[in-house]
């Protein structure tokens, strides 16, 4: 599942995010949701969220429960 929808994305999941630094890379980042930052509905990049470590990127993944 991508990380377009904010629906999808509750505090607590684990997703896959990419780092600002990494956007051109597309290096992932693994990490627990914390907070999410995006306000829209929805995002064409992803959902941008803070994991639990304090790393702040955008959704790329959501893995199931």
């Amino acid at each position: 599942m991508n990380g377009n929808n904010r629906k999808d994305i509750t505090p607590g999941i684990s997703v896959e995010i990419v780092l600002k630094a990494d956007q051109k890379t597309g290096n992932l980042t693994k990490g627990i949701v914390k907070d999410i930052l995006t306000n829209s509905a929805t995002h064409p990049h992803g959902i941008k969220v803070r994991l639990t470590d304090g790393q702040i990127g955008r959704v790329q993944k959501i893995y199931p429960k």
